[in-house]
C-alpha cells in the first residue's frame, strides 16, 4: 500500500540595508505548525546580493526548523514507547 503525504514549507523575507531576516513555516498533516526564524548579514566589503542573503538566512531557519521537528519526532517516540529517545541527524 502506498501512502502520499505532502507538507507545506514557507519562507519569508524582510531586507534591510545589509541584513536579511527569514521566517520559515511548516505545517504538519495534523495541523502542527512549527516556526523558526533566522537572519544573515552582508559583510560591508561584499557586494550586494540579495538572493545569497535570502540563501544563508533560509538555510538558518531551515536548518532551526528540522532541529525542532527532530525534537518532536523524539517525543512522539517517547510518548508510544515510553522509552528515552535519541533521535540524530
Amino acid at each position: 500500500m502506498q501512502t502520499i503525504v505532502g507538507w507545506h514549507v514557507e519562507v519569508e523575507f524582510e531586507e534591510v540595508e545589509k541584513r536579511t531576516r527569514a521566517a520559515a513555516m511548516l505545517r504538519l498533516p495534523d495541523g502542527t505548525e512549527m516556526r523558526a526564524r533566522a537572519h544573515a548579514t552582508r559583510h560591508p566589503d561584499d557586494p550586494e546580493q540579495l538572493r545569497v542573503g535570502e540563501e544563508v538566512a533560509a538555510a538558518r531557519a531551515l536548518n532551526e526548523l528540522s532541529r525542532e521537528l527532530l525534537d518532536k519526532a523524539g517525543r512522539d517516540i517517547e510518548e508510544v514507547t515510553h522509552v528515552k529517545a535519541h533521535p540524530a541527524m
